[in-house]
């Protein structure tokens, strides 16, 4: 997800980025998207203290939604990135430096991704349109006979006989 499409607060139960309502992709992606926990229970889920999860959005690591009232509110997908931290820092040693950089690659990675897909369903919608205009093209242009040159009698061979 990008900056312009990143979710500022929950408004109706459907997730609003600051350039109108974010669309889902899937149901799945918008179940992991919609934001429910508040500091206490993401806390308590991702097995940090509340006040980890304050400095990890200082640092940029995390952004919770954000209700009408400026309440913290935590998705799944939230949840999911606090354990993720969590591994690197306690299990692998990362400081939340190399951690603010691993997240930063994968949401390249997944904008990359995202756009990898675009390109291939534009690619598979030209292909379709390529194989529709040839197929005009035949019907309207059938293919000629091949004649053998043999079989022609050329107005130079009746001269020479």
């Amino acid at each position: 997800m990008n900056e312009e499409q990143s979710v500022e607060r929950e408004d109706e139960g459907r997730m609003v980025g600051r350039q109108g309502p974010v669309p889902p992709r899937s149901v799945a992606e918008a179940y992991e998207d919609r934001a429910v926990y508040i500091i206490s229970v993401a806390a308590e889920l991702a097995g940090v203290h509340p006040q980890t999860l304050r400095v990890y959005e200082r640092k940029g690591l995390l952004r919770p939604a954000r209700t009408a009232g400026n309440t913290r509110r935590y998705s799944n997908r939230d949840i999911a990135r606090l354990r993720m931290i969590q591994q690197l820092t306690q299990e692998f040693g990362v400081n939340l430096a190399g951690v603010r950089m691993i997240v930063e690659m994968e949401n390249q990675l997944d904008e990359l991704r995202e756009r990898a897909e675009q390109l291939s369903a534009e690619l598979d919608r030209a292909h379709v349109r390529m194989r529709e205009e040839l197929e005009r093209l035949r019907r309207r242009n059938p293919p000629s006979e091949i004649v053998p040159l043999r079989s022609l009698r050329l107005p130079f061979e009746d001269r020479e006989r």
